[in-house]
């Protein structure tokens, strides 16, 4: 009877070793030596600006989107950045926790890309007594003129839920908030990729969460995040007319499911896996939201939020050491979180190497203080390329980044980092 116990310690120890070794070994057992700064286009402190509020309501940034104004042709007119921002996060994180306390709300604010002014937008109509503790979310474009819709993943004190705003460019810091949408689906909602203006991809992260009874939570959750236990899903969600939802399963098996997103042509969807250090890459049929997997892509640290610049680049964001993103969340003196941003962009199909290995085998990123190529072997189908570097002294903890392909600008947000930053060529 211990033989076998043993055996089946032996056996899920080796396919921890096999399917998150790496990942470990670069991310929990060993601090990368990260600079205090480096930005792909150019030195940061003359590249760089950190975008602060006095009342510390622009802190503890998780998500943002871009919020494009087109016009009659369908032509950028005006591009803002919107961001969900929670500076109580140290006292209530559903998915690192602790869950002391959701008081206060946190905020939605607006960005303007062209001269880096900042607004907080207002909530219109949302209910007395209501949290909003915002995550993922996603807003369409306004199509000359008319409402935008928002949606945005809120991790209240009950349950979490998805609310559904109306945002124009005739009040744009005004969002008008439509309706609470929930499911006995939404265990663990994270990240969001719109559809249409009626639907929508939406990760979960954990099937175990922080809310489960004590001492089921912690443990549970921590377990399922750090064995990358493949439990977490996508689905995409339907709001229909009379406010009900169709829930459909899209992806099973995914190991701490986060960011999500859809390139511009619609034809692919791009999935973080956070606890393994991999974004999935999905063929997407455009007419039913159907998805088929095509591959994985590694990465040298714990992937968070993704987003597809207009090139069809994939940008992504995530931390480089789990451990000192624990100590920065649990408020530990002197404690700092390093971050870390790349690009992934297509190999061109004029590319090909002789065999799989070749590709493997290359270097590549060498213009980073530390090249992704340190870290995991190079992809056949990306190229992949560092943005942003750092210890953590400049900027930390980082989450989302947005590059707008119009002037190569990028915008930066940390999990417990104050201030969002811009880095224009």
């Amino acid at each position: 009877m211990l033989s076998q116990v043993f055996t089946v310690l032996a056996v899920l120890l080796a396919t921890f070793i096999y399917r998150s070794g790496r990942i470990a070994k670069h991310g929990i057992f060993t601090l990368p030596a990260l600079p205090p700064s480096y930005y792909v286009n150019g030195d940061v402190q003359t590249h760089c600006t950190l975008l602060q509020e006095p009342g510390h309501t622009l802190d503890y940034c998780e998500d943002m989107t871009f919020w494009d104004h087109l016009d009659a042709d369908g032509t950028i007119a005006a591009r803002f950045v919107i961001a969900g921002c929670d500076p109580n996060r140290k006292a209530w994180n559903t998915v690192m926790g602790p869950l002391r306390n959701p008081e206060p709300r946190a905020y939605l604010w607006l960005l303007d890309t062209v001269d880096n002014s900042l607004q907080r937008i207002k909530l219109d109509g949302y209910p007395e007594g209501h949290d909003f503790h915002p995550l993922g979310m996603e807003v369409t474009p306004s199509q000359d003129g008319a409402p935008s819709v928002l949606y945005v993943v809120n991790h209240a004190r009950e349950k979490t839920t998805i609310e559904h705003f109306i945002i124009s460019p005739d009040a744009p810091i005004q969002a008008l908030w439509q309706r609470t949408l929930s499911s006995p689906w939404f265990v663990s909602p994270n990240a969001l990729a719109i559809t249409n203006e009626t639907s929508f991809y939406v990760s979960n992260d954990h099937l175990m969460t922080r809310r489960l009874p004590s001492p089921l939570a912690p443990a549970l959750p921590m377990i399922e995040s750090i064995a990358g236990l493949p439990l977490g899903w996508l689905a995409h969600v339907t709001v229909n007319p009379d406010g009900t939802i169709t829930h459909e399963l899209a992806a099973l098996g995914v190991a701490f499911a986060n960011g999500v997103a859809i390139s511009p042509d619609g034809a692919t969807l791009a999935l973080s896996s956070t606890s393994l250090g991999q974004v999935h890459f999905y063929d997407r049929n455009t007419a039913t939201n159907a998805l088929k997997y095509r591959e994985t892509v590694s990465l040298p640290f714990f992937n968070d939020n993704i987003a597809f610049d207009e090139d069809g680049t994939l940008i992504v964001t995530g931390h480089p050491h789990f451990p000192s993103l624990i100590a920065v969340a649990a408020n530990k003196t002197g404690a700092r979180a390093p971050s870390w941003a790349v690009s992934l962009t297509p190999v061109s199909n004029d590319t090909h190497f002789a065999k799989s290995a070749h590709a493997a085998d290359r270097k590549y990123d060498l213009r980073a203080p530390l090249s992704v190529s340190e870290v995991v072997p190079a992809s056949e189908g990306w190229e992949v390329e560092t943005l942003f570097q750092s210890d953590g002294s400049v900027f930390g903890t980082s989450c989302t980044t947005l590059r707008d392909s119009r002037t190569d600008s990028l915008y930066m947000v940390g999990l417990y980092e104050e201030g969002l930053m811009v880095c224009r060529p």
